[in-house]
């Protein structure tokens, strides 16, 4: 890739589509929208989840939007008084689709394996409800269940979580003075997060390897999984004019201050997305920020299977400061693409491709508990 100063592929405000591109992403969306709720009819009516959330609240301050609560399989919530850390989780979809069931499994894992408590938060999606609806629609859901006696929450241990378009909003919706001031979270883990909305579709595909020879399934495919999805994406969520360097749409360009104090940056290595967020977490950490000419991850596949690589600072690092009180942690998935951990099996065109995403999701979910525990909640 010719060698480029990231002032030369950004855009400042969003764009206004052609009227023809608008009229197609928009029908597109809606269908996918119709068809999604189909979808997740029928799944919840033949094949409800193995793990169903232990409780499905509604709030009156948005009286149509579910949150479901994970107890840890050791926890009683009859009888107990104990309080339990929490993690806050917000589910993706590029603002558009998607549903809080899609990460019941990860929740109730997630759950069970650090004995915390779980809180899945939903938000009404665009076009219908653009930028920045669905921003405070978590804010309101995240206070009211903060504010809810009947949960267990240690308010002295809370994280916020979120997958892809999730994610962003977990790292804006930090920002906001009432989550700052009441919340107070003391972690943040965005998961192959969209972090800014400012560079070029056209360069972040380029910024990461193709590797072919990871066989049959979506991890070889010569193009980015996000490709045809991202223009839909952006033109629902964001209206024309608005600027992409507002640091609630592209958390990049956030002050460090108005984020909490501990970050944990978990990124998948075939992924669009995965550049932006790793110049992201070496820009908190105060570290030289990879030119958008060096590439995310390694070119050739990874040697062990499910395994993550810990030892090479272009998958991991982690930057502790002022005694302790601050932390930046960097993880890059290898040879996993966006979403990995929520795809179907057939996405992966072979058994052992799939073993290894599920190997290599169990061992993040491991890393992250661990470094709440040890870093953010000592």
């Amino acid at each position: 890739m010719v060698e480029l100063e990231h002032s030369d592929v950004r855009l400042d405000t969003q764009p206004r589509f052609p009227v023809l591109e608008r009229i197609a992403h928009g029908a597109t969306i809606y269908a996918l929208q119709t068809i999604g709720k189909l979808v997740y009819w029928y799944w919840g009516w033949t094949s409800p989840p193995e793990i169903p959330p232990n409780i499905v609240k509604c709030y009156r301050c948005r009286p149509s939007l579910k949150v479901s609560i994970f107890f840890p399989k050791s926890y009683d919530s009859n009888a107990s008084k104990a309080l339990l850390p929490t993690v806050f989780t917000i589910h993706g979809g590029g603002f558009c689709i998607g549903q809080p069931q899609d990460d019941e499994a990860w929740n109730a894992r997630f759950a069970n394996m650090h004995n915390v408590l779980v809180v899945s938060l939903d938000y009404r999606k665009a076009p219908s409800y653009p930028f920045p609806t669905a921003l405070h629609d978590v804010e309101a859901l995240l206070l009211a269940a903060f504010d809810d006696e009947s949960l267990p929450i240690d308010k002295s241990r809370v994280a916020v979580a979120g997958f892809s378009a999730g994610g962003n909003l977990a790292l804006t919706a930090c920002q906001l003075p009432s989550i700052r001031e009441k919340v107070k979270p003391l972690a943040v883990v965005p998961i192959y997060a969209v972090v800014d909305q400012s560079l070029r579709a056209d360069v972040k595909i380029k910024t990461r390897y193709y590797k072919p020879g990871l066989g049959p399934g979506l991890r070889s495919s010569p193009t980015d999984f996000l490709i045809k999805m991202v223009p839909m994406f952006t033109w629902s969520y964001l209206d024309p004019g608005r600027n992409l360097k507002d640091p609630l749409i592209s958390p990049y360009f956030a002050p460090r201050d108005v984020l909490p104090p501990h970050i944990f940056f978990v990124s998948t290595e075939l992924d669009q997305l995965a550049h932006e967020t790793w110049c992201m977490a070496n820009k908190l950490a105060r570290r030289p920020e990879p030119p958008l000419s060096e590439k995310v991850g390694q070119e050739k596949p990874a040697a062990g299977k499910g395994e993550l690589i810990l030892d090479d600072e272009r998958f991991a690092f982690e930057h502790i400061g002022e005694g302790g009180k601050t932390s930046i942690r960097w993880l890059l998935v290898p040879d996993q693409i966006h979403g990995f951990e929520h795809l179907p099996r057939l996405y992966f065109g072979a058994e052992e491709a799939f073993e290894d995403a599920k190997l290599k999701e169990i061992a993040y979910q491991k890393l992250m508990g661990q470094w709440l525990r040890e870093v953010a909640w000592k």
